[in-house]
Formats: C-alpha cells, structure tokens, sequence
C-alpha cells in the first residue's frame, strides 16, 4: 500500500513540476498532439465498423434467433472496442515517445537537471537513439499484448469477466505504461529493456501506483495530451529514486555531486565511467567494484585441491 501510494505521489510532483515550467509543458505537448490526431481516426474508424466485424467473427450466430445473437454480438463489440481503448491507452504512450524522442529527452533531462544532476547519457546519434526507443517498445507491447489476450479471453466468464478481470487490466496496463514512461530516463543511464522490467517488477506496487491512474486519466478525451508531459516528469523523478534504491541508497530525493552520474560515485570528484562505480564504492544496482581496500569477490569457488 506503501508503494502503491509513493506511485501516484510521483504523478503528482510530476504534475507539479510542469506547472511550475509552463514553457516546457508547452513543448511537451506537441507531439502527444499529433498523436491524439493519429489515434482519434483510428478509433472512430473502428466504431463505424465494429458491427460489421462482429458479425464475421461470430458466423456460427448467423440463425441464432433475438436476443440470443445481438446479445452476444452486442458483448463482442464492447469487449473490443473496450480493448481498442486499452491498447491505444498503452500504446498512445509509445508512439507519442518515439514520435517525440527529441521532444521528451530534453524534456526529461531539465527535470533532472533542476533536481541536483543529470547524467550525460550514451554518446549516440538521434536515429540511433530513436531506434532503441522503438526497439523497447515493441518489446514491452508484446509483453502486454499476451496479458491483452489473456484477460480478453477472461473477460467472457460471468460475473468475474465483468468485475475483477476489468480492474486486473487496469493494473496490468498500469505497470507497462510505467515502463514506457520511464524508458526515456532509463534509457540516458544505458539500463536495458530486460533490467528495465526488472527493477520494475521489483517494485509492481511503485510501477501500478503510478501507472495505473494515467490509464484511468488517459481514458478522458485529452486529457492524455494535457497530462503527457508531466508524466515523463513525474517517470523521470522515479527513475531517480528508483536507481537509488536499487544501488543501495534509499534516501528520496538525493542529490548526487556534481561530475558523477546520478546514484554512483566518482574518485577524488571526478567523473566515473558510465554505468561503472569508482574504486572501493558500491556498484550499479549494488554490486561491489574492483579496486577497494581488500580483493573483490571470487567470480568462482576457489579450486579445493584433491
């Protein structure tokens, strides 16, 4: 409960922090623009034709007599245009950020910068950068794509279908669409998809707590244009804890020095190489590094001899 909490606390500062920077909400909310023009013909596309769909997806309801056939294709159209909805509130987070990946990284990096450190990030050109961006989305979106079918199949059964599976997809939703929102500040510390959904299944509380109300949010019409930059904002300062955290850290709201990455430590002040601790000081995500006062951790048992 404690997590789930701290999750929609980081919308709020998120929130909070783009009202006090109005120019950069503005800024922000071009491309989350284009992509609710996108998007809204998709839909309304989708609405014209859902009956027609239903019909060929239910062939064997052809002779069934009224109501029994409107009915089940009258649950059929719900169902799907219920998970269009969903899908496009999952992946309107991820076309916006690729559409946007210029946009949402300088975004992104004034708000760390105003919190005490930004981390300089992977020397990568723009298409590069864009390209790892839809690289991991598409990952994540097939990940959610399986829970989609799953929960759309369960959403036939009686009762349950129609109660407890709809506030599991909001969940479930919840959590990926906090991976993709945190995948710009992710990505500037180099972390991988994989180590991504790690640290985030770590903590699924944090992940759904903040997640799952831009879902719900993200429902209202524009409300997903008025909100999206705050919510790279608010991505961007749990990543900072988040890291934190996982390098042993718990304090919110810690600044680093200047000239080392947020969460890691330099020698002497100097800057550390990415993704690298200085000697004799924790490493990434806990692990101690070479170079401190006694040998660093056998990799293997040492050889017993016979």
């Amino acid at each position: 409960m404690r997590d789930l909490v701290a999750g929609m606390r980081y919308l709020g500062k998120g929130q909070r922090w783009v009202a006090g920077h109005g120019r950069w909400w503005g800024f922000g909310l071009i491309p989350a623009l284009i992509t609710l023009v996108l998007y809204g013909a998709v839909l309304t596309v989708l609405a014209i034709w859902s009956g027609d769909i239903a019909a060929w997806a239910t062939p064997f309801a052809d002779d069934w007599g009224s109501p029994w056939q409107g009915l089940l294709r009258g649950v059929f159209v719900a169902l799907l245009f219920a998970g269009a909805l969903m899908l496009s509130v999952l992946t309107f987070t991820a076309v916006t950020l690729v559409i946007g990946d210029p946009f949402y990284e300088s975004l992104s990096e004034q708000v760390e910068k105003s919190e005490g450190h930004c981390p300089p990030g992977p020397d990568r050109p723009l298409w590069q950068e864009i390209w790892i961006a839809l690289r991991d989305s598409v990952h994540v979106l097939l990940r959610a794509a399986g829970f989609g079918v799953l929960l759309f199949a369960l959403g036939f059964l009686p009762f349950i279908g129609q109660t407890v599976i709809p506030v599991i997809a909001f969940c479930v939703n919840g959590f990926f669409l906090a991976v993709e929102l945190t995948s710009v500040a992710m990505q500037r510390r180099d972390i991988p998809v994989t180590e991504r959904l790690r640290l985030l299944r770590g903590r699924k509380a944090l992940a759904v707590g903040f997640g799952t109300p831009i879902v719900l949010l993200f429902l209202i019409p524009f409300i997903a244009v008025v909100l999206m930059p705050g919510a790279v904002a608010g991505a961007t300062l749990l990543v900072r804890d988040l890291v934190a955290d996982a390098d042993g850290d718990g304090d919110e709201g810690r600044r680093e020095p200047e000239g080392a990455p947020y969460g890691q430590a330099a020698p002497y002040g100097q800057p550390a190489p990415h993704g690298q601790a200085a000697p004799g000081q924790p490493g990434p995500y806990g692990q101690p590094a070479p170079g401190g006062f006694g040998p660093a951790p056998a990799p293997y048992p040492p050889h017993q001899g016979h």
